[in-house]
């Protein structure tokens, strides 16, 4: 039975690692805390990242064949420090700080791939003045590290933007937490002065945009596929991400060359990731929008449905040092897509389906998955505040063909009567 270090895990990965196909072959052992529940997020406050690695360097040294964490925020990176340390299979340190840094991140694709990258520039939280911020409004403004796109929105004008900026004590204190263990890795294994406590500029994008998921593993970049990432009408919001893309085949093709240049370029030699995308038609220019260096665990499990592999042995076989195999149009289903249930107004979801219609609609439909994320009082403000939004639930699900899908969801949505 291998062993198996998980950090930081996400609720995805707990609902996957806790299935019984697992349970024969792999020993799961969790290690850090939730970054957005209630007591558990309270330990961000005095956490020292580098202490942390030490700690779990001392307590798993010859317990564990692997280590894996799909957190974006620190386990990713916390995830490749321990299993250096460790002389495990993962993905080096430096990468992921350099892909995970989003200003160094943008220096990188420039030297790699100018034709797909947006004019870009970098500023500290705290400015004088509109000519401090280096690019010209209108822009997209975003920290130089963060995840769930908090604090990234477009601004108009810089009365606009020092208003976005306009934080409490506790809010600033939160966002000086939230980067310091960053900071404190990025100084241990990378020379780049320019730390967290930065944001960054960017010029508008418009267009199509996507998910390139794919991992390397020897050197050798496997591309699993392009998923559609679609928005609610009028905003930047995620409204579901949809699998298999809808883009023209060519436009699929050259999003997949990019990938594999920025990849190789970036010296990104092990590891799943997932590049984000946009494609304007008018102009047929593909831009990159961000990169993560980690898997994308809402997002993966559609490519079991469509494509009959399952992306979590994947990551397992990579931690292991194993070549992982996965196929293309063998599984259940002709399409599949993640939904988001959202909130713009602000108010609490106080009709929420029970344990019995929930398992109502499992029955009916064996392969949809509701995860919940319901939130109230502060913590719904802030997140109102940073995102201009709220989630309040993913639903993943398969379809015989996009319109069967569609379908489907339609169905669910009104049996699980959300208010």
């Amino acid at each position: 039975m291998k062993r198996i270090l998980v950090l930081f895990p996400k609720d995805w990965d707990r609902d996957e690692f806790e299935h019984p196909r697992y349970r024969a072959r792999y020993a799961f052992f969790y290690e850090g805390f939730d970054l957005f529940t209630f007591p558990e997020n309270a330990r961000l406050m005095t956490f020292n990242a580098r202490r942390y690695v030490d700690k779990l360097v001392a307590k798993y040294s010859g317990r564990v064949d692997g280590v894996v964490s799909n957190n974006e925020q620190f386990g990713a990176l916390i995830a490749a420090a321990v299993a250096q340390r460790l002389g495990l299979p993962g993905t080096d340190p430096a990468v992921i700080i350099a892909a995970q840094h989003k200003y160094y991140a943008r220096c990188l694709q420039q030297k790699i791939v100018p034709e797909a990258t947006p004019r870009f520039a970098v500023f500290p939280y705290k400015m004088e003045s509109a000519a401090e911020v280096g690019l010209p409004f209108p822009l997209y403004v975003k920290p130089v590290k963060a995840t769930y796109s908090v604090l990234a929105r477009r601004v108009d004008d810089f009365a606009q933007l020092q208003s976005h900026l306009r934080f409490s004590a506790f809010e600033t204190l939160v966002i000086r937490k939230l980067v310091k263990p960053f900071n404190d890795l990025m100084a241990r294994y990378t020379p780049f002065t320019i730390d967290a406590h930065h944001l960054i500029a960017e010029e508008i994008m418009s267009g199509v945009q996507v998910n390139l998921d794919g991992f390397v593993h020897n050197g050798n970049i496997t591309i699993l596929g392009i998923v559609d990432e679609v928005m609610y009408p009028g905003t930047q919001a995620f409204a579901r991400f949809e699998y298999p893309s809808r883009l023209p085949a060519d436009v699929q093709s050259r999003m997949k060359a990019l990938a594999e240049k920025l990849f190789t370029g970036l010296d990104y030699g092990f590891g799943f990731f997932n590049l984000e995308l946009i494609y304007q038609p008018d102009t047929g220019r593909i831009q990159i929008i961000e990169i993560n260096p980690r898997m994308a665990s809402q997002i993966v499990n559609l490519y079991r449905r469509v494509d009959g592999y399952d992306p979590y042995e994947v990551l397992l076989q990579l931690a292991l040092g194993e070549t992982p195999r996965v196929t293309v149009g063998e599984g259940a289903f002709g399409a599949a897509a993640s939904f988001v249930f959202r909130r713009f107004d602000g108010r609490e979801v106080t009709r929420v389906p029970g344990r019995a219609q929930i398992d109502a609609v499992q029955q009916r439909y064996p392969d949809a998955r509701l995860m919940l994320y319901l939130k109230h009082g502060a913590g719904l403000a802030r997140e109102m505040k940073w995102l201009g939004s709220y989630r309040y639930a993913v639903l993943n699900l398969g379809g015989a063909s996009s319109e069967d899908l569609h379908h489907r969801y339609d169905d669910i949505r009104r049996e699980l009567s959300f208010e």
